[in-house]
């Protein structure tokens, strides 16, 4: 008797440029999910808030396209709800981690921040 074969499903290579901005057609391009659609989770979204420039225009960062791979992954493969997507968000080791702006601020040098943010880092995973 011949097994069937098992599918064995491959992740898509993310090859994402690195720069320090990205347009939304190069975000829908990168992630394959119309503008549209982006624009359209970026309102059922708040942890999906890309900075605007002075002509309004969205920029984003890398750390966003990495969230769009993660919401399209639930949404498309995993069949999460939108509600769905925004529980799993809200799960602990999910959430975005905010940096205490004025404690970073007090520190005066490039490296006593880049310790600082460090220190609360290792916090962070000793949390998990």
């Amino acid at each position: 008797m011949i097994k069937p074969e098992k599918k064995i499903k491959k992740e898509k290579k993310r090859n994402i440029p690195e720069k320090l901005f990205y347009k939304i057609g190069e975000v829908s391009r990168i992630t394959e999910v119309e503008p549209y659609v982006l624009r359209y989770w970026e309102s059922e979204f708040p942890f999906l808030k890309p900075r605007k420039s002075r002509s309004g225009q969205r920029l984003y960062v890398k750390k966003d396209i990495e969230t769009i791979f993660e919401i399209k992954r639930l949404l498309y493969e995993e069949r999460y709800t939108i509600e769905g997507v925004k529980k799993k968000f809200m799960e602990p080791h999910l959430k975005v981690v905010e940096i205490d702006e004025d404690s970073v601020s007090q520190s005066h040098s490039a490296q006593e921040k880049l310790e600082h943010i460090k220190s609360r880092l290792r916090k962070i995973i000793q949390s998990l």
